[in-house]
């Protein structure tokens, strides 16, 4: 099963790049244009990987990592942008982007990048005993462990991702006792 990279740039120039390059390299795309679709359709679906414009039409996309974070969406994210400044670099990693890249890039460090951040995320991953996947319900509690996302009574609890990482665990470990 191929990789799953969601790519969130608002030119079609470089988004019709991006998408030759990762379908030529067995990864499967689905594109945006701004912010709050990226938002939107992480609600609903999970990638291995985010390709991050900086300047997005409707909003900056540090804000869109800002919102991902806080709702608990631990998917790597790599930003792609033509700013090259040591601020904009050091702001994006330290809202939760996983990696930065500037424009023009070579796509072979592209690929490597996205490689690396894919094989941390899962090695990260496994180091958790194995996190599960599908939904455990008791009472009015939901966890979707496939969308890192818990419901109270059908209502999204908005955790962070640390929130998110105890009740999962907890879920996990239903009925036992953990120190």
């Amino acid at each position: 099963m191929a990789d799953k990279i969601l790519i969130v740039d608002d030119d079609p120039a470089i988004c019709k790049l991006l998408e030759k390059v990762m379908h030529s390299n067995e990864l499967e795309t689905t594109t945006v244009n701004c912010g709050m679709d990226a938002l939107s359709i992480l609600k609903n679906h999970t990638f291995d990987l985010i390709l991050m414009d900086i300047m997005l039409g409707d909003m900056e996309g540090f804000e869109v990592i800002k919102r991902l974070r806080n709702q608990g969406i631990s998917t790597p994210v790599m930003i792609v942008s033509g700013r090259n400044e040591d601020y904009d670099s050091l702001y994006g990693l330290s809202l939760g982007a996983d990696d930065y890249i500037t424009k023009p890039f070579g796509t072979s460090e592209l690929l490597a990048r996205i490689r690396t951040a894919i094989r941390h995320s899962r090695a990260a991953f496994l180091n958790q005993g194995g996190a599960p996947t599908g939904t455990f319900v008791s009472g009015g509690l939901t966890i979707d462990y496939d969308k890192h996302r818990v419901f109270v009574d059908g209502t999204d609890a908005g955790l962070t991702q640390n929130e998110y990482k105890i009740v999962s665990l907890l879920g996990k470990y239903a009925g036992k006792v953990m120190t």
